[in-house]
């Protein structure tokens, strides 16, 4: 996956399409500089490269050692500046900029109606597009000019940009704060996890009802909609309200689609906004209306005005392919989701800069748990290991510790007992170390360790009273999250009925059908 580790100059290159390419080879041609050929002999050296490698550098000849970090600094530059010229003028936020820099060139050469003329049509447009930030700017640079008492404007021209300034002041400080609000409750999901105690659900809820209280959500435009509903989903997720989740992240995604030209502006909000409504309805195992905006969101990234570039496409395979596997899972069609498995792997390595490995794990989390429920314990295993012989994923320790579980389950379906032994320990020094051990893992890790010593007979018995265990723990608030990632509910059903789990998850999907 993405080593950020890589050389910045070698990435960008390598992340070029070939009309990039093409446009910037084009473009390096017309520059008259003495380092013309050297930094164009760079860029050809590390197109064809498949790694980052100083010493082929190096062995050109025309380049030295001493030149190299300039000329990498240069070349990345007008990367960048080639790039810029070519944006599709269909990105509204660069039409917007590059007006307001039109601007200011009309004003320094001295023409000031000229300039003025073109911010006020540029802050129409910026407020048509409630890029409010832009046109607070607009106003501003308009005020500059009328200041100087230089156009000689009509009259009341200045009452009317300090009321246009105090107005859009006012929208994004309310912006502002309430994208700050999000960011701090997203740190702290980072920081502590989800809470766990009712104290920690306490603190949560004073938190946000101090920082949002002095809001009215019936004041606001589409843009403190937008971080508004942002807020009020990260509370939910962090207080493990799945139903609040679901509520706010539907509002977000329905904002979109009531206001369409947004989705064309702001795509990366309008996916996360999706992949959080599909992410809460999970959760909730709301399958019907799952599918529904899974098929939703696959229809609107196919519209041809949906923006497209590397980043939103390595977003849209992420959280498109994600939901895939989710409803795969969710309906426990595990036979009929395979497929899935080597078209994910394929594009995981055409994304490989753009992702961070949390999300390939999460990926491999996932075809482990189709195995699983496919009962092809020796590939689920395979996956979970890669998982589980990680280094890196301090940040997502309760994907580590699933992962852990359902790999002692997988064991425990081969039969492999002497190894299973040492999984058990393994898998119980690394709950404590965590300091993160809830009711259901304990559980799990008891239930495990006394199969060996349960006679055959008993087993049936064992299995069913740790059902009516479990049952009860989904029901705690701080412990039903767990059976999202790990259904040992539905796995220890199937022990008792004596059939597959695939089976037991398609019984249970036909009658929630919401």
């Amino acid at each position: 996956m993405a080593n950020h580790q890589k050389d910045f100059l070698f990435v960008l290159i390598k992340s070029l399409s070939k009309s990039e390419k093409r446009q910037f080879k084009i473009f390096a041609s017309r520059l008259e500089t003495s380092s013309n050929t050297k930094f164009i002999e760079l860029f050809n050296i590390l197109d064809k490269s498949d790694a980052y490698d100083e010493k082929l550098i190096l062995k050109s000849g025309s380049i030295k050692k001493v030149q190299l970090s300039n000329l990498k600094s240069y070349l990345y530059k007008q990367i960048l500046v080639s790039i810029r010229l070519n944006i599709p003028s269909q990105n509204m936020r660069y039409q917007l900029r590059e007006q307001i820099d039109f601007a200011a060139i009309l004003y320094n050469k001295g023409l000031y109606k000229q300039s003025l003329k073109l911010l006020d049509k540029t802050k129409i447009l910026a407020l048509e597009n409630d890029e409010k930030l832009m046109a607070y700017e607009i106003v501003e640079f308009e005020k500059l000019i009328e200041s100087q008492y230089i156009t000689r404007s009509i009259q009341g021209r200045a009452d009317e940009l300090v009321v246009q300034a105090k107005e859009l002041n006012y929208r994004n400080t309310i912006s502002s704060k309430l994208s700050n609000l999000s960011l701090q409750l997203y740190g702290i999901m980072l920081k502590t996890g989800y809470v766990k105690t009712d104290a920690e659900f306490t603190y949560i809820d004073d938190y946000f009802k101090k920082h949002i209280s002095k809001f009215d959500e019936k004041k606001f435009g589409f843009r403190e909609k937008y971080w508004f509903y942002n807020a009020n989903l990260w509370r939910s997720f962090l207080v493990q309200d799945f139903l609040s989740c679901y509520k706010y992240a539907l509002k977000w995604v329905t904002l979109f689609y009531d206001n369409p030209n947004m989705i064309y502006l702001n795509p990366v909000f309008f996916l996360k906004g999706n992949h959080y409504l599909l992410e809460s309805l999970y959760m909730l195992k709301y399958k019907t209306k799952f599918k529904k905006y899974l098929d939703l969101l696959e229809e609107t990234i196919k519209d041809s005005r949906f923006p497209v570039n590397d980043n939103i496409a390595s977003l849209s395979f992420l959280y498109v392919y994600n939901n895939k596997l989710n409803l795969h899972i969710l309906e426990g069609t595990f036979a009929e989701s395979e497929y899935l498995i080597p078209e994910v792997l394929h594009k995981l390595k055409m994304h490989t800069d753009h992702l961070d490995e949390h999300h390939e794990m999460l990926f491999y989390y996932k075809f482990a748990s189709i195995y699983f429920g496919n009962e092809k314990y020796a590939e689920s295993i395979f996956y979970l290991e890669k998982i589980i012989n990680n280094k890196n994923l301090s940040m997502r320790e309760d994907l580590m510790c699933f992962a852990r579980l359902l790999c002692l389950i997988a064991h425990y379906e081969l039969g492999k007992d002497y190894y299973l032994e040492n999984q058990l320990k393994n898998t119980y020094k690394f709950l404590l170390k965590m300091n993160d051990l809830h009711e259901v893992q304990k559980e799990i890790i008891k239930f495990l360790k006394n199969l060996n010593s349960i006679y055959p007979t008993d087993i049936k018995k064992e299995f069913i009273k740790m059902r009516t265990r479990f049952v009860e723990l989904e029901q705690n608030t701080y412990e039903k999250r767990a059976f999202l990632y790990l259904d040992i509910i539905s796995w220890l059903e199937s022990k008792i009925e004596n059939c597959k789990i695939s089976i037991i998850i398609k019984e249970k999907a036909k009658q929630n059908n919401r």
